[in-house]
């Protein structure tokens, strides 16, 4: 068994779930069994959003003893388009 911690958030929270697995746990394994859903209400599980430590990694990948797994929200806005309005308004200034 492994310690690991799953964490995910929605704009009002953050949960941090710790849990121990078997050896051989997937990130996305390790986010079915922190039961999210009943900590977070309306969050939509995504196998393709998720990372490790602040980096991007695949549902698939293998966990190690102290990974902390991070689900990750959709954007509400394009940061493209976020950083051209923010210059923008300085261009005003």
């Amino acid at each position: 068994m492994i310690s690991v911690e799953v964490v995910a958030g929605d704009a009002r929270r953050q949960v941090l779930i710790s849990l121990h697995v078997p050896d051989g746990t997937s990130a996305w394994q390790a986010v079915v069994r922190a039961n999210l859903e009943e900590k977070l209400p309306g969050l939509r599980l995504d196998p393709a959003a998720l990372g490790l430590f602040g980096r991007a990694c695949e549902p698939n990948k293998i966990l190690r003893d102290g990974d902390r797994v991070e689900v990750y929200r959709p954007l509400k806005a394009d940061p493209k388009e976020v950083r051209r309005a923010l210059a923008e308004l300085e261009k005003r200034r």
